[in-house]
């Protein structure tokens, strides 16, 4: 006959194998769920693998990324998002690597650098302000593998400014500032300033479709260099660590500047107005291409990237804008400058 003490024993020891069998399958679900979604990552970004240990330190990664991503979505109050993208199976340091590329350089020549700040006693601006709905913005492009989103955001300032004078809205070649700018390093990295000096002393830029983008160093094409589509007189740099002087150029045109934009919530951004930790250590390069208020009253900076459309908003960012620190979030207003047409 079994006593009453060891019928409970009995029905508490089957609780806790139920309890521990039920947590063991979820654990099993759980990873096989995330194996299925890296499988639909891969399929979804045409991610091919060299062998299965690749794949598995790849899912490691993957995996890694993920719970970040989720756990830092259910934190809750957050004013952005975060999601997975192209860049899931890329640890931060990775990332960091092959997909920045500002590099503080040399000044490649000052004749064409104008010392004075056009917008300076500007007085009358609007209360917001999107390029891209002006139709002064090309669309977003991915600078992939080479460190060169100096070209980008040199290229974007540059189509915007010739469409705002002639109306004229043409993609321009990223490549030829890759392949031609001495002063930078290619895809090892650059400046906006370099680029846009290079394009006053070569009398102009082509078109992307004459000299179309290949996301690696190669030689100066200097015959396809020399068919230029448009061309700029000068250019000029912001006020440093001045985000109201930033504002007022904004205001009359896109804007080329440098930020501290290589941390794991810039990898996996999705939506919202970025508010993340940063400092201002410059690393990466985008166009500031308007400025807003959203309607819960927050202010930000709108800047087209170049990672793609798969990335952030359709490959766009809007960041917080007028916090209190002069160089603005994540330095945004270190160090930016524009084309003068």
């Amino acid at each position: 006959m079994v006593s009453t003490h060891n019928k409970r024993v009995s029905i508490v020891l089957l609780m806790f194998l139920g309890t521990w069998a039920f947590q063991a399958v979820s654990r099993v679900l759980d990873e096989e769920t995330i194996v299925q979604k890296h499988r639909l990552w891969m399929i979804q970004y045409g991610r091919a693998y060299v062998n299965e240990a690749e794949e598995g330190r790849r899912f490691k990664i993957f995996k890694d990324n993920l719970e970040y991503i989720e756990n830092f979505n259910t934190l809750g109050n957050q004013t952005y998002e975060l999601s997975l993208n192209i860049f899931a199976d890329l640890n931060n340091e990775e990332f960091a690597a092959s997909h920045t590329g500002y590099k503080d350089l040399p000044i490649a020549g000052t004749s064409k650098k104008s010392t004075v700040f056009r917008y300076e006693n500007l007085t009358d601006f609007p209360p917001s302000v999107d390029w891209i709905q002006a139709g002064a913005v090309t669309n977003v492009q991915n600078q992939g593998d080479c460190n060169c989103c100096w070209a980008f955001s040199a290229v974007a300032a540059v189509e915007a400014i010739i469409q705002i004078k002639t109306g004229n809205l043409i993609s321009l070649s990223e490549q030829q500032l890759v392949d031609c700018v001495d002063s930078n390093d290619g895809c090892s990295g650059g400046w906006m300033d370099n680029a846009f000096h290079y394009i006053v002393q070569n009398q102009g830029i082509t078109s992307d479709a004459n000299y179309p983008y290949k996301a690696t160093d190669k030689k100066c094409d200097s015959k396809k260099a020399a068919v230029s589509t448009v061309t700029i007189h000068g250019y000029e740099d912001v006020p440093a660590n001045n985000e109201a002087a930033l504002l007022k150029a904004v205001s009359k045109q896109p804007v080329s500047v440098c930020l501290e934009g290589a941390s794991k919530d810039f990898q996996f951004y999705s939506r919202g107005i970025f508010t993340g930790k940063c400092g201002t250590s410059l690393n990466h390069a985008v166009t500031v291409v308007g400025y807003g208020t959203s309607e819960d009253g927050t202010k930000y900076w709108l800047a087209k990237n170049s990672w793609g459309i798969n990335w952030g908003e359709k490959g766009y960012m809007r960041i917080l804008r007028e916090i209190d620190a002069p160089q603005g979030l994540c330095g945004i207003a270190k160090k930016a400058s524009y084309p003068i047409a």
